[in-house]
């Protein structure tokens, strides 16, 4: 195969956000990058992130971010000094995407489409090259260049951007941590983070896909406090639970101990109250059948189910409830418990845990620490967060304190865009 030979400066191995990010700062800083993208297509991810809307950053303080953080967050110190949530709006707003916030400080673009959001990276004049990279070349210890499947690219600077393992219809296959063991990187074992959880206890088909709302989610390990408790919505699926109450918890879910979750349906009544509410319920409908009395405690989707778990005969009517029945009901609103067999693939995690290790990259620069000239950004790193748009302000900053790095090393002084 003929190469095809383009020299660069920085050359950016993913066209994701942190990637296409990178770039547009660096052309701002009048630095010329060069994008190698396998599809040809950028920031695929990122145009479904937010079921379209793309949650972008999160209106919070640096410190509430790295609460966030599941994973490494004090190596994350640095690139958020760099880049703050503040200072991420601030950019896209200059760029000409107006944006809002939104319960629990999510910041989305007012016209909720995760598309304005990517014309703004992409209005730098950076250049796409369709390859996949396959090696990252050095020499004495320091980059040269990359070689693809198409050609070779020489550069003085290697931002590596290319993602995790999750959607990997979406461009991130893993080729990233390949790249970086090939040059001594040592890679945490990717696993899914922010994804749907199995459970033992099955629903009905009615159920499946089905979304409920102000209730709360409580993980628990092998201890009596959760783990993880908070109020949302989930949605219940074939193989368990969904939503973003499941991605959440998922992110405290590992292979060291078993899990419980346990669903309070009703968490705005106490159980005394609960209990009040059903005896009224049933005494105003003496005569009708269990099963359809629960229309005013429960939506038509969840009924059925909520009648095979109480085990109380979907026929007998309501004046021949017993009191230990209409506790045990209460009980199963108050304390839905489900069973965590496994997390969902990591074909279907959001994010990705796991990735090169923290200490072998210097948290100032994200350059590595063992081949100079080489820099990371964005979900290859181990650092993985909440959901909340976290991972993407992950993302920003990283590519944000590798566009910096690499000025320092060409120019005296710092590019700025306030």
């Amino acid at each position: 195969m003929a190469s095809n030979r383009i020299n660069s400066d920085i050359l950016i191995i993913g066209g994701g956000a942190a990637g296409m990010f990178a770039a547009a700062r660096l052309s701002e800083m009048g630095l010329r990058a060069t994008v190698l993208e396998p599809t040809g297509q950028t920031l695929r991810k990122l145009r479904i992130s937010g079921k379209g809307r793309c949650n972008l950053t999160n209106n919070c303080t640096v410190e509430q971010v790295m609460k966030n953080v599941m994973r490494n967050p004090k190596f994350l110190y640095s690139a958020l000094d760099n880049l703050s949530p503040q200072d991420t709006m601030a950019w896209f707003e200059s760029h000409g995407v107006p944006l809002k916030t939104e319960r629990g400080g999510r910041v989305f673009p007012i016209s909720d489409k995760a598309s304005d959001v990517a014309a703004a990276l992409e209005k730098s004049d950076v250049k796409i090259v369709k390859d996949r990279a396959i090696k990252i070349l050095t020499e004495d210890g320091r980059v040269t260049g990359v070689k693809g499947e198409h050609g070779e690219y020489k550069a003085d600077a290697v931002i590596l951007a290319t993602g995790g393992k999750s959607y990997p219809k979406t461009g991130s296959t893993g080729d990233g941590y390949k790249l970086a063991g090939d040059l001594g990187h040592t890679i945490s074992e990717p696993k899914a983070s922010l994804v749907p959880i199995e459970t033992k206890e099955h629903f009905s088909e009615e159920l499946w896909g089905f979304t409920v709302k102000n209730v709360t989610l409580s993980l628990y390990g092998n201890k009596k406090k959760p783990i993880y408790t908070e109020l949302g919505e989930m949605s219940f699926a074939r193989y368990g639970i969904a939503g973003p109450l499941s991605l959440s918890a998922s992110c405290y879910i590992d292979d060291k101990q078993d899990y419980k979750i346990v669903i309070d349906l009703k968490p705005g009544l106490s159980m005394e109250q609960l209990t009040k509410r059903i005896q009224r319920d049933f005494d105003e409908t003496p005569n009708t059948p269990f099963g359809e009395s629960l229309g005013r405690l429960f939506p038509r989707e969840l009924r059925a189910d909520m009648v095979r778990l109480s085990e109380i005969p979907q026929d007998k009517p309501c004046n021949q409830i017993t009191r230990e029945e209409k506790e045990r009901l209460a009980r199963l609103t108050k304390n839905l418990t489900l069973t965590v067999t496994r997390l969902r693939p990591i074909e279907e995690g959001i994010v990705t845990r796991g990735g090169v290790k923290t200490g072998e990259i210097n948290p100032k620069t994200m350059e590595s620490k063992l081949v100079r000239g080489l820099y990371f950004a964005g979900e290859i790193i181990d650092c993985d967060a909440m959901t909340g748009g976290f991972n993407l302000q992950i993302a920003f900053a990283t590519a944000e304190t590798a566009a910096r790095a690499i000025l320092n090393t060409t120019q005296d002084g710092e590019a700025t865009w306030e």
